[in-house]
């Protein structure tokens, strides 16, 4: 048993070396093509979760400017308290606000100590008594119009805005990245086939001495997979790049508040990882696997 080990492993290592210029190239485009593939996922989730203020009937948030006065603010609540258009709302003051932070952002620790309360804008989430898309318009608009005001983010606009932005950006990533996965899977079995044709002598002496299929087909199985999990594995800090750069661009931005919600956790980061380990076994797996079926006549 322990020789069999040993032979799988010196054969698998020994035919990654034989073709090193072919492995790396297998290996760099699987990295390429999963990074892509995670980047989506992330992107995906972060739009999820900027999207999440607009829950309970909410249908638009006015955002008061950190530094409003009093008077400006209670001119805002009045409207809001009398006019008969207005359902309910709910007010996010500055410590709230900033609350809500820490615990969107609570895996980010360094990001949290860069933001104080006194920087985060309050904001009021209504729900109006019609929520009609042109009635909604119409009151958001009168909203932006009062002093005090940075910005009214209605849901209809923002949902859209951040949906349009996720799926576009998401799409055009997938779609290069069936492509390169497709690429990977070609290399990598390009790469086990040469490595097939170069020992098909020993390969058939193999035979003749009584050495089973699938004792001649492991080492070329392993050979891919091992492929597959090694480009997966530099994928992985290219996934903390984008959430620590990418995403991190939004979270940090004053232009969109609503923006600062575009972010995932670690936990989902790593969960992420793990699947492009899996996927990246499987690809090269599968492309050996062909190889194997497809060229060796064992």
């Amino acid at each position: 048993m322990l020789y069999r080990l040993w032979y799988y492993v010196r054969e698998t290592f020994t035919s990654l070396w034989r073709n090193l210029s072919l492995t790396l190239a297998a290996i760099l485009t699987v990295a390429i093509s999963l990074s892509l593939v995670g980047s989506s996922l992330l992107i995906r989730e972060g739009a999820a979760r900027a999207t999440a203020q607009f829950q309970e009937g909410v249908e638009f948030i006015v955002f008061m400017r950190a530094d409003a006065t009093v008077d400006q603010d209670a001119a805002i609540r009045t409207v809001l308290d009398t006019s008969p258009a207005i359902a309910g709302y709910a007010y996010v003051d500055k410590e709230s606000a900033y609350v809500e932070f820490q615990q969107l952002f609570s895996d980010k620790p360094e990001l949290v100590e860069s933001v104080t309360a006194e920087v985060m804008p309050p904001s009021y989430r209504i729900v109006p008594a019609n929520p009609d898309a042109g009635n909604v318009a119409e009151m958001a608009r009168q909203f932006g119009e009062q002093p005090g005001v940075k910005e009214v983010a209605t849901a209809t606009d923002a949902i859209r805005q951040i949906e349009d932005f996720s799926n576009r950006v998401s799409q055009a990533l997938l779609v290069a990245a069936v492509v390169l996965v497709g690429v990977s899977a070609l290399l990598i079995l390009n790469t086990v086939f040469t490595a097939i044709g170069a020992r098909r002598q020993e390969i058939e002496v193999m035979k003749l001495v009584g050495a089973t299929n699938w004792f001649i087909r492991i080492p070329f199985m392993l050979e891919g997979t091992i492929h597959g999990l090694i480009g997966a594995g530099l994928a992985v800090p290219a996934l903390f790049i984008v959430d620590r750069r990418v995403l991190a661009y939004f979270q940090e931005s004053d232009v969109v508040p609503l923006f600062r919600g575009f972010a995932v956790p670690d936990g989902f980061v790593w969960d992420t990882s793990i699947w492009l380990l899996v996927i990246g076994g499987v690809v090269g797996m599968i492309g050996s696997a062909v190889a194997v079926t497809r060229y060796m006549d064992v």
